[in-house]
């Protein structure tokens, strides 16, 4: 059993990214998938990868086993060929050069993420079923103090004004790591409540599921 208090956590956004990889090779069904292609990138860097395969692509993930020829991507698991048909995830990997610091966070809440459901009866029975469907759009929102000045603020602007998605890490007290890659949004328009601190809102607009390490 494990309590754990988020007092301390840094969020950061990726403030820019390196070319992206030729096409993979291949990508094997393993746990972790190992990823042929020629490769500059090291172990431990982050990567936003693109692939065919739909429960893959998009996720930001920590590289292992870094060769000339390829890497491992860490804490993905691909081995369900149901959902990772073989030879199928062909795709390509950028890293992320650097990250900026989300400072002066007050609040943050989820929403979405919820499993929806098809509900059923048939005629001979006395009661309905359901058969799980899809889960409902999620995203992240943090309230931060107010500060057009900050590099965070700054970023969290330039990405609400391209509409391009970002990496964003979380990095928590006890060493952990979330990562998302969504698109960001900012309310530039901050709260004015008497007695209480000026605050903006950022949104993410998650992409994919979060990996965790």
């Amino acid at each position: 059993m494990a309590i754990s208090l988020p007092n301390g956590a840094l969020v950061a956004i990726a403030s820019g990214y390196t070319a992206a990889t030729a096409q993979f090779s291949s990508v094997s069904n393993a746990a972790p998938p190992a990823v042929l292609v020629t490769n500059t990138f090291a172990t431990g860097d982050f990567v936003e990868v693109t692939s065919a395969w739909s429960r893959l692509t998009n996720k930001i993930v920590r590289l292992a086993s870094a060769t000339g020829t390829g890497f491992s991507l860490e804490g993905i698991d691909t081995s369900l060929t149901t959902i990772y048909p073989a030879a199928g995830g062909l795709g390509t990997a950028r890293k992320v050069s650097g990250w900026t610091q989300l400072s002066q966070i007050l609040a943050s809440s989820s929403s979405g993420g919820e499993q929806q459901f098809l509900e059923y009866q048939l005629l001979e029975g006395d009661a309905q079923k359901r058969i799980p469907t899809v889960k409902s759009a999620a995203g992240l929102t943090f309230s931060v103090a107010d500060d057009p000045l900050l590099a965070g603020y700054i970023l969290a602007s330039a990405a609400n004004d391209d509409r391009l998605p970002r990496a964003v890490r979380i990095t928590l007290p006890s060493g952990a790591v979330i990562l998302y890659n969504a698109y960001i949004s900012l309310n530039k328009t901050p709260s004015l409540t008497v007695n209480e601190i000026m605050a903006c809102e950022v949104t993410l607009s998650l992409l994919a599921e979060p990996v965790r390490y």
